[in-house]
């Protein structure tokens, strides 16, 4: 078994940042709306706030109550639209009932919106001119070609209950010579497709969801899940059963979050120079 370190890797990235930043004639902004008292979206923004702080991008926060009428976190947005020191917005999801997702990220700017969400963003992508590549895929692809292992010629499977997030992986997968199959989690995807994988991608926000017998030895696996459980952050992948069935895999905390985080702070300062 082989640990996919996402964190050297994101560490690594942030070094190159760090330096890109302050050769910059000025300063990129980064501001993040969060809406209700979700445990794991509060870590994700503590750790987007550290990261771009030590980088040297400027940050802010915008924390509202679960209970926030949805006009007030599109007036945010829309004032954040506005300022010109701010290159980048993310509305941390999931949100709260009450609150669309779909229009959250329709108000976003599509030149600020550095996740990677937009409708038009990703079609621009899928066309072969993206403005920004969303950063989970991004980095989920940059930790699969850095195992060294030969991608084109593989079969894909991701389970995924998000087409936001299957649709811009797949084409990037494709893009490296993997063919892709994008599944919602069902008990017969788990059973039967899932084992088919030389690469298995799971985000589906339930912990332990795949077990070992749900994996193609020697596979590549990537657990894109966060699950807090008993205070403790769990993945969708039982990594006690697959690490050894597994080729390689990716560590829950310590893989695909940090590469998240930094291929965001990437998209945010591509946004401040594309902005100049």
């Amino acid at each position: 078994m082989n640990i996919i370190d996402g964190r050297r890797t994101a560490a690594a990235i942030r070094r190159q940042l760090k330096q890109h930043v302050a050769r910059l004639s000025g300063t990129p902004g980064l501001a993040i709306v969060l809406v209700g008292t979700d445990p794991a979206s509060r870590t994700y923004v503590s750790l987007k706030e550290k990261a771009a702080r030590e980088i040297g991008v400027h940050f802010e926060k915008y924390v509202f109550p679960a209970t926030t009428p949805e006009k007030a976190v599109l007036k945010c947005i829309k004032e954040l639209n506005a300022r010109q020191d701010i290159h980048g917005i993310v509305v941390q999801f999931p949100l709260p009932r009450g609150l669309s997702k779909q229009t959250v990220i329709r108000t976003i700017a599509p030149e600020k919106d550095v996740d990677g969400f937009k409708p038009e963003n990703i079609t621009a992508l899928l066309a072969g001119k993206p403005f920004v590549v969303p950063g989970l895929a991004a980095g989920i692809m940059q930790l699969l070609e850095g195992t060294g292992v030969r991608l084109a010629g593989m079969h894909a499977v991701v389970l995924a209950n998000s087409k936001v997030f299957s649709v811009p992986l797949a084409y990037l997968l494709k893009q490296r010579g993997v063919a892709v199959t994008a599944f919602k989690p069902t008990a017969q995807a788990l059973q039967r497709k899932a084992p088919t994988g030389d690469i298995l991608i799971v985000a589906v926000g339930s912990p332990n969801l795949v077990t070992g017998k749900m994996v193609k030895p020697g596979a590549l696996v990537v657990d894109v899940g966060y699950n807090r459980v008993q205070g403790r952050a769990i993945g969708d992948v039982d990594f006690a059963s697959v690490k050894d069935v597994a080729g390689r895999i990716t560590p829950v905390p310590g893989g695909v979050g940090p590469m998240t985080v930094a291929m965001l702070l990437k998209n945010v300062v591509s946004a401040y120079e594309h902005h100049k």
